[in-house]
């Protein structure tokens, strides 16, 4: 396809489908426009006569800008969070209003558990999982083997199912948050690696910088030695997921979020620092100081 007109008509039809992709892979919109059009510039400065396949392409190009993106230290989303009390397993039948909030909550809690993967994690999971390509054509991307990017999206695929909140916490949310909490005020380092699934991801946001740790073993042995905090904290929900807020001093000054799975906690996002924290609304009165 050399003719210019021709191929700008093929763009239009293909844009639709590039946005998409770069729009669920960095959760937003004027972002996913600017790489899509960045991907468009590379193209026309490329002799398209010599791509075999000019979908496949552009899908590469889009998704390893996105992932440019993402790995990009001075990008920083913040999701929208919402704190509230801490609700038991006793059930109360919603109101068709809270039903609709649910709903809502549901797309915001994905988001963040996207928000809180690491950058090939989204893509493989993305690509493979929401758009359907192979995972040879996802290893080609991430310029990884094929069976590094089916652990990849196995992982993240993990992390999502854990996402999507009840208006509740259930009963065992209620056993396993206590259990770690407990286990981390003693500094009961085997009990805490029991919790933990053996893949486990910290993320941790402290406003200034962040830090990941992965692997049961390195959390726990972080958790054991956070004894003081873990016996200032207390459970509340974040966009209906479970989570545990720190107050010192009369207040807040950590919240960490959990992702569990299958009875495990598989993640967890720390947030803290005080501009951190004010993009949690309704913190203060979830933890009972306002």
């Amino acid at each position: 396809m050399t003719d210019p007109r021709m191929l700008a008509r093929w763009y239009e039809s293909q844009r639709p489908r590039l946005v998409a992709i770069a729009v669920n892979l960095l959760s937003d919109a004027a972002e996913a426009e600017d790489v899509v059009q960045e991907a468009w510039l590379r193209l026309q400065r490329t002799d398209p006569a010599g791509i075999d396949n000019l979908a496949a392409w552009m899908t590469t190009v889009v998704s390893r800008l996105s992932l440019d993106v993402l790995r990009s230290a001075r990008r920083r989303h913040e999701a929208p969070l919402s704190a509230e009390r801490w609700r038991s397993h006793a059930y109360v039948a919603p109101t068709p209003e809270e039903d609709a909030a649910a709903a809502d909550r549901v797309g915001v809690a994905l988001l963040v558990v996207l928000e809180t993967l690491g950058p090939a994690e989204r893509l493989a999971f993305v690509l493979h999982d929401v758009f359907g390509l192979s995972f040879p054509e996802v290893a080609a991307i991430l310029d990884r083997s094929e069976a590094g990017s089916r652990k990849l999206a196995s992982r993240a695929r993990a992390r999502v199912r854990g996402a999507a909140p009840s208006r509740t916490a259930s009963r065992a949310d209620d056993r396993l948050v206590a259990a770690w909490l407990r286990a981390a005020r003693e500094g009961e380092f085997a009990t805490l690696l029991e919790l933990l699934d053996e893949g486990a991801v910290l993320r941790a946001d402290y406003g200034t910088h962040s830090e990941t740790i992965r692997g049961a073993r390195d959390i726990a042995g972080r958790a054991a030695l956070s004894a003081a905090l873990a016996a200032r904290s207390t459970r509340i929900l974040v966009n209906g997921r479970p989570a545990v807020a720190a107050v010192v001093r009369g207040r807040v000054v950590s919240v960490m979020i959990f992702g569990i799975h299958h009875g495990r906690i598989t993640a967890l996002e720390v947030l803290a620092g005080a501009e951190r924290l004010r993009t949690i609304a309704g913190l203060d009165e979830a933890v009972g100081l306002a």
